[in-house]
C-alpha cells in the first residue's frame, strides 16, 4: 500500500488542476451582478443637439472611478470631463464637452458591482445623423483574460488554504491533540496558512488590473493598489492579512507551547484559551469573505452575512478536517480509534451546519425554480448539490469503517511508536492514547517477534556485541567509534520505520478507511472548484431580475399603447356599457390615458363620473388612484399618469351613471 501513496497524490493533483483549469476557463469572463438597464442618450439613438452629459442606469448600484464611464468621438478622442458622479438611485453620469460635431460616438463602461465582480460593456448614440467610427470595442468582459484567470486560481487557493489551515487547527484541538507533534499534521497547517497568505497578497496585486484594464502590466501599478485599498473588497483582504498575522501566532503556539505542556490541568487551559482565540480568527476569517461577496447584498444581508461565516467554518472543519485524517493515515505512525471517531462526530456537525446555511443561501440567491433550471448559477448549485450528496454517501462510508475500527479490540496496550514527531509525541503516545487503541497499532509481543524474524542481515552484521560499542568509544579510536555509533542507530530507526510502515500498511481495517479517505478527498477538490466559480458567478435571482429590469426599460423606450375593453352593469335602467381605457406608451414613467364610455350599440356614453386605479398586488404597490378630466361626452383624459414599476397591473375603473347607480370593474394588463 504505501507504494501507492505517490501515484494517488499525483493523480489527486493531477485532477484538481485539470478541474480548476475547466471550471475558470469554463467561467471567463466572469459573470457580472448587475446590468445596464437604460440610458440616455439611448442605445442607437439619434439625437438633434449634443447632449450636455450621458448617464447610465443600472439593476443595482454600482461602483465607479472618473474613468468608469468614458465618450468617444468618431476619431476615438475622449470627449467626456472625466468626471463620472451619481445621480440618485442606480443612475450615474458623465459630463461633456460642448461644441461636439455631428456624428455617431461610443459610450464604453467599466464599474464594479455590489459585489464585487466586474461590470463592463459599450453602446453608441448619434448626433445629427449616423457617421463612421474609428473606435474598436474590445470582445473581451472586464475580469477576463490572463489577469481573470490568475485571480480565479488565487481565489480557488486562497479557498483551500483557509479550508486547511482551519480545518486542520480543528482537528487537532477537538479530535487528535496528540497530533500537535506529528511534522505532517505541523506541514498540513503551515501550508494552510502559506497558501492562504500568498493567494490573498496575489489577489491584492491583481485586483486593479482585474476591475480595470485587464493588462498584466498593470498588476505592478501602485496607483492602481492605492485605489483598491479604498474599495470595500481592498479593506476585506487587508483585514485578511491582519487576520493571519494573528493566525500565525496561534500555529506558533499550537504547535510550540502547547505540544511540549506535560501538565494537564495546564493544557486543559490552554486548550480552552486557544479553541476561543482560534474560533475568534476563523470567524473573522470567513467574514472577509462574507463581508465583500454575495452575502453583503440583496435580500436579507443582515442574515446572510453570519449564515455565510458559519457555512465557510462548516466547510473548513469538515473537509479540512477530512484533508488531515488522509495525511494522518498515509503519514502517521497511528491514529487512535477515539479521535476517528470524534472527527466522525465533528464531520456529520459540520454537514447539518452545512446543508442549513446551504438551503437559506440557495433559496435567497435563486429565489424560483426557473432560475435554478435556466441559469448558470442554478445548474451550477445543482452540480454543487450532487457532489455534497457523493460526498456524504462515501463519508458514510467512511463511517463504518470507524464503527468497525471502534468494534475491534486493541490487541496490545499501546499503539507503535511514532516514527514521526519528536520524542515528547512518543512519550505522550505511552499513556491514555494506548488504553484507547490505534489505527495500525500491533501486540508488543509480536511486534518484538517480528521485529528479530524481519531484521535485515546488514543490521545482524553491524549490530555491537556485548559492550563491544562503548568500549571502542575510548581511547585513541574514540572519534571513530562514535561516527560508527551514529551510523548504527541511524540504521536501526530506518530499519524500524520500514517495519512500522509494513506493519501499519498491513491492517485491513486502516487500509479500508484510508481508501474511503481519499475518495471523499478526490470529490472534494472537485466540490472546492465548483464552489470557486459558484462564487463568481451571477446569482439566479438577481440574474432574473436584472433580466426584468432590462425589459422594462426596453419597454419603457419603446413601449406600445395598452388598450382594454371591461365591460360594466350598474344595475340600474340603463346601466350597462363597455369602459375602453387607453394608456399611452403604457410604459414605466409618464403615461397618457384616455377613456371612452360606450352604450352596448356603440354611442358615447354620457355619464357623471369616472374614477381609475392601479394596483400591483405582487409587489403590495396601490391602488394609486386617477381622476381623469372629461373633455367630451363618453372621453375622459389624463395626462402624465406614473406607472412605478413594471408588472401586472390591475386597472379598476369605477362608473357612475346616476346619483345612486355606481359600479366597480377591473381588468388585468402588462405595463413595461
Amino acid at each position: 500500500m504505501s507504494q501507492t501513496i505517490a501515484p494517488r497524490v499525483r493523480t489527486l493533483l493531477l485532477l484538481l488542476l485539470a478541474v480548476t483549469g475547466a471550471l475558470l476557463a469554463g467561467a471567463v469572463p466572469v459573470s457580472a451582478h448587475a446590468a445596464l438597464t437604460g440610458s440616455d442618450p439611448q442605445q442607437g439613438a439619434v439625437v438633434a443637439e449634443a447632449p450636455a452629459q450621458v448617464s447610465l442606469t443600472f439593476s443595482e448600484q454600482v461602483a465607479i472611478s472618473d474613468s468608469s464611464v468614458r465618450v468617444l468621438d468618431p476619431k476615438g478622442k475622449r470627449v467626456d470631463t472625466g468626471k463620472s458622479s451619481g445621480q440618485g438611485g442606480n443612475t450615474y453620469a458623465v459630463k461633456l464637452h460642448s461644441g461636439l460635431p455631428d456624428g455617431t460616438f461610443t459610450v464604453t463602461y467599466q464599474v464594479v458591482s455590489a459585489d464585487s465582480h466586474p461590470v463592463s460593456g459599450a453602446f453608441t448614440f448619434s448626433i445629427g445623423a449616423p457617421s463612421t467610427t474609428t473606435v474598436a470595442v474590445s470582445d473581451q468582459e472586464a475580469g477576463g483574460g490572463i489577469v481573470g484567470g490568475l485571480y480565479g486560481f488565487a481565489r480557488y487557493v486562497s479557498y483551500a488554504g483557509f479550508i486547511l489551515l482551519v480545518g486542520g487547527s480543528a482537528f487537532v484541538l477537538a479530535c487528535w491533540q496528540r497530533g500537535t507533534g506529528v511534522r505532517a499534521v505541523q506541514r498540513l497547517v503551515v501550508s494552510g496558512w502559506l497558501a492562504l497568505t500568498g493567494a490573498t497578497l496575489a489577489m491584492l496585486m491583481l485586483r486593479g488590473s482585474y476591475t480595470g484594464s485587464g493588462k498584466f502590466g498593470d498588476i505592478f501599478d501602485l496607483n492602481l493598489l492605492s485605489q483598491v485599498l479604498q474599495t470595500k473588497t481592498g479593506a476585506a483582504l487587508v483585514s485578511r492579512l491582519l487576520l493571519l498575522a494573528a493566525a500565525a501566532l496561534f500555529i506558533a503556539v499550537l504547535f510550540g507551547a502547547y505540544e511540549k505542556r506535560e501538565d494537564e490541568e495546564e493544557k486543559g487551559d490552554l486548550t480552552f484559551g486557544l479553541a476561543i482565540g482560534g474560533f475568534v480568527v476563523a470567524a473573522g476569517l470567513a467574514a472577509t469573505w462574507a463581508m465583500a461577496e454575495h452575502a453583503s447584498t440583496g435580500l436579507q444581508a443582515g442574515i446572510a452575512m453570519p449564515a455565510d461565516v458559519l457555512h465557510l467554518l462548516a466547510v473548513a472543519v469538515w473537509l479540512g478536517g477530512l484533508s488531515t485524517l488522509l495525511v494522518v493515515l498515509y503519514r502517521a505512525p497511528s491514529i487512535e480509534r477515539s479521535a476517528v471517531q470524534r472527527f466522525s462526530q465533528v464531520a456529520f456537525g459540520s454537514v447539518a451546519v452545512l446543508v442549513v446555511t446551504g438551503i437559506y443561501q440557495s433559496w435567497r440567491q435563486v429565489g424560483s425554480w426557473s432560475a435554478l433550471t435556466g441559469t448558470w448559477y442554478g445548474q451550477l448549485l445543482m452540480i454543487k448539490v450532487g457532489l455534497v450528496v457523493a460526498l456524504v454517501g462515501i463519508a458514510w462510508i467512511s463511517r463504518r469503517w470507524t464503527a468497525r475500527l471502534a468494534q475491534t479490540p486493541a490487541k496490545g496496550k499501546e499503539p507503535v511508536k511514532a516514527s514521526v514527531g519528536a520524542a515528547a509525541s512518543k512519550k505522550k503516545s505511552n499513556g491514555s492514547a494506548g488504553s484507547k487503541g490505534a489505527v495500525g497499532s500491533k501486540n508488543p509481543k509480536s511486534s518484538k517477534a517480528s521485529t528479530r524474524s524481519e531484521e535485515s542481515p546488514a543490521e545482524k552484521e553491524t549490530a555491537p556485541a556485548g559492550g563491544e560499542g562503548s568500549s571502542s568509544s575510548g581511547g585513541s579510536g574514540g572519534g571513530g567509534g562514535g561516527k560508527r555509533a551514529a551510523q548504527l542507530a541511524r540504521q536501526r530507526a530506518a530499519v524500524a520505520t520500514a517495519r512500522d510502515k509494513r506493519l501499519r500498511d498491513a491492517d485491513p481495517l486502516r487500509s479500508g478507511l484510508r481508501r474511503s479517505v481519499l475518495a471523499e478527498a478526490g470529490v472534494a477538490v472537485v466540490l472546492l472548484a465548483v464552489t470557486t466559480v459558484l462564487t463568481s458567478t451571477e446569482p439566479g435571482r438577481t440574474e432574473e431580475e436584472a433580466k426584468a429590469a432590462t425589459a422594462a426599460a426596453s419597454a419603457e423606450q419603446t413601449g406600445e399603447a395598452l388598450s382594454l375593453d371591461i365591460p360594466f352593469d350598474t344595475g340600474g335602467e340603463d346601466g350597462k356599457g363597455i369602459a375602453r381605457v387607453e394608456l399611452d406608451p403604457a410604459r414605466v414613467g409618464g403615461n397618457d390615458m384616455h377613456v371612452y364610455v360606450e352604450r352596448p350599440n356603440g354611442k358615447a356614453f354620457d355619464i357623471p363620473e369616472v374614477k381609475i386605479a392601479f394596483t400591483l398586488k405582487a409587489k403590495d404597490i396601490g391602488p394609486l388612484p386617477v381622476v381623469p378630466d372629461r373633455i367630451a361626452t363618453g372621453h375622459w383624459t389624463a395626462s402624465g399618469v406614473q406607472i412605478p414599476m413594471a408588472g401586472s397591473w390591475q386597472i379598476e375603473v369605477t362608473v357612475r351613471t346616476s346619483d345612486i347607480d355606481q359600479v366597480t370593474v377591473d381588468k388585468n394588463a402588462q405595463i413595461g
